[in-house]
């Protein structure tokens, strides 16, 4: 199973989230996501969350919130472990992203922006502050249609 982090970064109830749009054969393509990446030196989590936060945003930052854990399947693909962090303690600008476009979004207006189905659940449980944290299992099909979705406990 490939480990990977997502963090979001949040200022006075903005989000910065990604539209990842200049990625060629990209499985988020269109969508709105926070920034991170895979795991690609066994780091732990935190060391990777604080990495891809840096290479993707040119902020650095300080300290995150651990919100949960997201076991996202495919029918045909590895699957993949996901930490999700939020992060309100940090330094810098956002600058220009390889992945795709960063912009600061007000939270009232994330449910309205073209995300993954199985984002709306745990996003939904991060802006509330309920059922933190939390252990998601996720079941795509090819289309990226949600099939499953199970509350993992332990």
């Amino acid at each position: 199973m490939k480990k990977s982090t997502c963090v979001y970064l949040i200022r006075n109830d903005m989000w910065l989230m990604l539209l990842r749009n200049r990625k060629k054969q990209d499985v988020n393509e269109g969508k709105w996501i926070g920034v991170g990446g895979k795991n690609e030196r066994n780091e732990t989590f935190e060391e990777c969350a604080v990495r891809e936060v840096k290479e993707e945003t040119g902020c650095m930052g300080h300290s995150r919130e651990f919100n949960g854990i997201v076991d996202v399947i495919y029918d045909t693909v590895e699957p993949e472990q996901i930490a999700v962090y939020t992060c309100r303690d940090f330094s810098g600008e956002p600058q220009e992203c390889e992945e795709g476009t960063l912009q600061w979004i007000p939270q009232a207006e994330i449910m309205n922006l073209s995300l993954w189905e199985g984002d709306r659940i745990f996003l939904q449980r991060m802006m509330d502050g309920t059922c933190l944290p939390f252990h998601l299992m996720l079941h795509y099909d090819d289309h990226g249609t949600l099939l499953e979705e199970k509350e993992l406990r332990g």
